[in-house]
């Protein structure tokens, strides 16, 4: 298991847009112009598995998920949140925590379907000035021990 693995998109976006980062993992938030607030936690070591990880590792990994799931439902005020970890295109274990609204545009299906419809632009924005908001909430949240 290595760190930092040259062409890892995910390595590279844990080192250029974490927004909490420890010697174990980091969190960020994606930029997804569709979905503010879409969050991901990405485990430092270049590992595909949770099960790759110890029992302790496992433990703080899944911690992490619940802090961030929680500052993304107290500032996002989402319908729904998923939680997923998926690993198929980039084999670097790292979940998503997305903040899901019945206007979405592809709700209820997962974020990565087909499209249904086009959220409105102002509601967008709306959602999208919240971002600074959340990235407090996380920074605030994980400060916490």
């Amino acid at each position: 298991m290595t760190s930092n693995v040259e062409g890892c998109e995910l390595c590279g976006l844990a080192a250029a847009s974490k927004v909490v980062a420890n010697d174990k993992f980091s969190v960020i938030l994606a930029n997804e112009a569709s979905y503010p607030g879409f969050a991901r936690v990405i485990w430092n070591e270049h590992v595909r598995e949770v099960s790759d990880l110890a029992d302790e590792d496992r433990l703080l990994l899944n911690e992490a998920v619940f802090k961030l799931e929680q500052a993304v439902r107290e500032v996002m005020q989402p319908l729904k949140v998923n939680v997923a970890s998926l690993g198929n295109v980039v084999p670097h274990l790292h979940w998503h925590v997305i903040p899901r609204y019945a206007d979405d545009a592809h709700f209820p299906a997962p974020v990565w379907a087909q499209a249904v419809r086009v959220t409105d632009e102002a509601v967008l924005e709306q959602r999208r000035g919240l971002v600074p908001e959340l990235k407090r909430a996380i920074e605030r949240t994980f400060a916490k021990q």
